[in-house]
């Protein structure tokens, strides 16, 4: 399915009146590309079209999973004229202190491309003032490993009943938007990323799809 990074809505792909895709809220965007499913052969191919790019994104998971989880949907933004604009891997599970099922999407993103803002409930197609704020003077809320490299991430505003870290890694937006609110309890171990165009673990486990990424679910 094809959707706004922004608003989630439907988008009108080019045609004679315009040569790019459009949102009727949010204007001219890029097309958010998801699959309804997922497994190894799907979450392949989305890693090829990445590394295929001139400037790939990197495909963040945790890895290794945190016990019980699995991956449970992938997706890019851009369409074939352009290189990818953002990625998104969402991974599911027991959320922390045994409060039932959890969800957690990493997205890297381009600035401007609104994917990682659009999922966390944010205004605006970047973290913006929140993020501003949430860095004066205060120390990281997590910290991370990205590609064995220590990221840390700090904690923004974030819509109803879910909450969102960002930071930065390989040169781009990192953000971390996990459901219910209190899964962000998950970040408070250190949490290993590994980049997915770099090489993919055959270990890989798959799951239901997300219902915060894959819109059948």
């Amino acid at each position: 399915m094809t959707r706004c990074p922004r608003c989630s809505g439907g988008v009108r792909p080019p045609d004679l009146a315009s040569s790019e895709w459009r949102c009727d809220r949010c204007g001219e965007v890029d097309p958010f590309f998801v699959s309804d499913r997922i497994s190894a052969e799907i979450l392949s191919s989305v890693r090829d079209r990445v590394v295929a790019a001139d400037s790939p994104l990197p495909l963040w998971v945790p890895w290794p999973l945190l016990a019980g989880w699995t991956v449970s949907g992938v997706g890019w933004v851009g369409d074939e004229r352009v290189r990818p604009r953002a990625t998104a891997v969402a991974c599911s599970g027991p959320a922390p202190l045994g409060t039932g099922p959890a969800d957690l999407v990493f997205v890297a993103e381009r600035p401007g491309t609104g994917l990682g803002a659009g999922l966390a409930g944010l205004s605006g197609p970047d973290p913006g003032d929140g993020l501003c704020a949430a860095m004066n003077g205060a120390v990281p809320h997590a910290k991370i490993r990205a590609a064995g490299h220590p990221t840390p991430l700090w904690s923004v505003p974030a819509g109803d009943g879910r909450s969102a870290y960002v930071g930065a890694a390989k040169g781009v937006w990192l953000y971390a938007v996990l459901w219910p609110a209190a899964a962000g309890y998950l970040l408070a171990d250190q949490v290993f990323l590994h980049d997915l165009a770099e090489s993919m673990p055959s270990e890989l486990v798959f799951g239901a799809p997300s219902p915060h990424l894959c819109p059948t679910a």
